[in-house]
């Protein structure tokens, strides 16, 4: 039997930590002129900037409950926390855009008269927070679903800000006053589409299912093809968190048993091959137990 265990998740405390002090400064600028200048854009904007950093928070609480150590009761951690973090941060996204977009849509039927330059201002500065605070998080983007959610969401805020300040140039010159909620509806319906994916996949994990990165079908042949293997029972393969994979297995081999190097040769494949960090395969002659179905 072989089990090996990777090295953590890269470490982005700092970045957590720097994208929520300047978001949450942010937030409160952005509403306090969103109600000086009656602009449902800007205090849509602000509260879709405020669930972010609630979303910051949970993401970066989740990686710091990933990390610690197993127990006798926690045997692998609390790794889940990230996928948990991440299914969380979508929930509350999807929410705050169906409020957004019920708002919207009352202020387009009944639009209101809003200041287009500090509309500008403020979004401007928005776009430069919300670049600064994703660019934190650009490196850890593929392989940790809980970071690329926090970088989609601030990726999104930069582009949702400079729709913001197209809709206030709109109404400085042509007095259009629906464009202020026409965009915070279009804002809204971004979002969704973009956190959309976000919540399908920590679902996904949540019920353990297989990571998308993760061909199980080529993950099987591979075994299969190992020296000895008559076929392979019981393989099951899921996420411990939003950056490490694990899998299982039984081979059955009926004659003879490997060798460490065997085991030491096909961890290192899944691992640099599958991108399968935690890997435990059992040997056996024949099979003793009844396998999972399609497993």
């Amino acid at each position: 039997m072989s089990a090996t265990h990777s090295h953590g998740p890269a470490n982005f405390h700092r970045a957590f930590a720097i994208g929520i002090l300047l978001n949450a400064a942010f937030v409160a600028v952005e509403a306090f002129f969103g109600w000086r200048v009656n602009s449902l854009a800007l205090l849509a904007d602000a509260g879709h900037n405020l669930s972010d950093v609630v979303g910051l928070l949970l993401a970066w609480g989740g990686a710091l409950v990933s990390q610690l150590t197993p127990n006798a009761r926690h045997t692998y951690g609390w790794r889940r926390g990230t996928i948990l973090a991440a299914f969380a941060n979508a929930v509350l996204l999807l929410v705050a855009m169906g409020s957004l977009g019920w708002e919207a849509l009352g202020r387009i039927r009944a639009p209101e008269p809003t200041q287009g330059l500090t509309i500008v201002v403020v979004a401007a500065v928005g776009i430069v927070v919300n670049t600064i605070t994703a660019l934190l998080f650009m490196r850890g983007r593929q392989r940790d679903l809980n970071i690329r959610g926090a970088f989609l969401h601030m990726a999104a805020d930069a582009l949702v800000s400079a729709g913001v300040v197209v809709a206030g140039l709109l109404a400085m010159n042509f007095g259009w006053g629906w464009i202020d909620p026409l965009v915070s509806l279009l804002i809204a319906l971004i979002i969704v589409v973009g956190t959309w994916n976000l919540f399908r996949q920590s679902l996904h994990l949540l019920f353990d299912g297989v990571p998308e990165q993760i061909n199980l079908a080529a993950v099987r042949k591979y075994l299969e093809s190992l020296p000895g293997v008559d076929r392979v029972h019981d393989l099951h393969v899921w996420a411990m968190g939003t950056s490490e994979v694990a899998l299982t297995a039984h081979l059955v081999i009926p004659e003879g048993h490997p060798s460490d190097s065997f085991f030491q040769a096909a961890t290192q494949v899944l691992h640099e091959q599958f991108d399968i960090e935690h890997v435990t395969i059992q040997v056996v002659a024949s099979p003793f137990t009844e396998p999972c179905q399609r497993s």
